[in-house]
């Protein structure tokens, strides 16, 4: 008999879900997993674009190394963690990006990427991880990413959800800036039941740049569900994060957002901004921002919206002779544009505003 998730936790003495009472888990759907129905495999994974690079044990020792143990799915990641390593040695640059990409394929499934990315000094390129599944398969995915960009190194990296609308995504993903090192995290979540992505970056060397980007839509039953934390260590440090939202149906969203600006950190700059569409009487998003500002001399804001389409860009398109449908999908995928132009592989932008579209369509029908 296989073994499934619950019996697996409870061998590791923490078979209990994270609750609901935990900040970090408010809003979220946790309650409903029921690890009993859930069976460790391995992924269908292919990369591509990463010959040549030499695989360095010792720095993939320490990145895991560096990984947080905060829940059961910690521990069940250490456990069958299916490792993926992208060492990119100091001064090289790779013009075209290295794709990652998981498939998750038979009812029950439960399976643990974990991508480890390592960016030498001066370094430049960009890493593609894709998610997807069969239709209709019911499953389980818990990725973790650990990213570490050394000294002016500049990594991008851009996870891209294509998974069906009944498997469940619980991921957590972790980077590090050293002096002078620019860091994009960009998120395009479109598919899964339940869909979650922890983000920390922490900007550990003067100089230090991080952005992140997110574009998410859900319709149907699916939620949606982002909590990110900009940690500014050292001085002069600057972090960007722009993430935008839609749901319609009976979806939800949810972005709980921490800016944290150390006491060593002064002359840092942050800035946070969620906006959010609701696109149905019965879709619902949650937005909460946080700043935690421990020194002077920062500049730092957030920002949030959630609400409808704005009536007067629908009535400007209308008003030439555009039919109310078109118009309001010309809004919406024109409310996505600035995210779209941020990610970091322009030849994907057509297919993933095809993705977007396609969701457009459904509502529209």
């Amino acid at each position: 008999m296989s073994t499934t998730l619950l019996d697996a936790a409870g061998h590791l003495g923490s078979a209990q879900l994270p609750s609901t009472e935990s900040e970090v888990w408010r809003y979220s759907r946790i309650a409903e997993l029921d690890l009993a129905a859930f069976t460790p495999t391995v992924p269908h994974t292919t990369v591509v674009g990463a010959e040549g690079l030499v695989p360095r044990p010792e720095l993939s020792a320490e990145l895991v190394a560096s990984m947080p143990v905060h829940d059961v799915f910690d521990e069940l990641h250490a456990q069958y963690a299916h490792t993926v390593e992208v060492h990119v040695p100091a001064g090289k640059v790779l013009v075209e990006p290295i794709v990652v990409t998981h498939h998750v394929s038979g009812a029950g499934a439960a399976v643990f990427p974990r991508l480890l990315i390592h960016a030498g000094a001066d370094s430049e390129f960009t890493v593609v991880e894709r998610f997807e599944s069969d239709p209709g398969v019911v499953a389980l995915i818990v990725p973790r990413l650990v990213l570490h960009a050394s000294q002016a190194a500049r990594v991008s990296y851009l996870g891209v959800n294509l998974l069906a609308n009944t498997v469940w995504h619980l991921g957590h993903q972790q980077a590090t800036g050293e002096r002078d090192s620019t860091t994009l995290l960009a998120t395009v979540a479109l598919g899964g039941d339940y869909a979650r992505v922890r983000t920390d970056v922490r900007a550990v060397g003067q100089g230090a740049t991080t952005k992140q980007v997110a574009l998410y839509y859900a319709d149907g039953h699916q939620m949606h569900d982002f909590r990110t934390l900009q940690d500014h260590i050292a001085p002069k440090t600057n972090s960007d994060l722009l993430f935008k939202g839609a749901v319609q149906d009976t979806a939800k969203s949810v972005y709980t957002g921490l800016i944290r600006i150390g006491e060593d950190a002064k002359g840092s700059a942050a800035y946070q901004t969620n906006r959010n569409l609701t696109l149905s009487e019965g879709a619902w998003a949650e937005s909460v921002p946080n700043l935690d500002i421990r020194t002077n001399d920062v500049k730092c804001s957030h920002a949030s919206t959630v609400g409808p389409i704005d009536d007067e860009q629908r009535f400007y398109l209308e008003s030439r002779g555009i039919p109310p449908e078109v118009a309001e999908r010309l809004v919406i995928l024109g409310f996505f544009d600035d995210v779209l132009a941020a990610l970091p592989v322009g030849s994907l932008r057509p297919e993933l505003r095809d993705r977007v579209t396609e969701k457009l369509l459904g509502r529209v029908a």
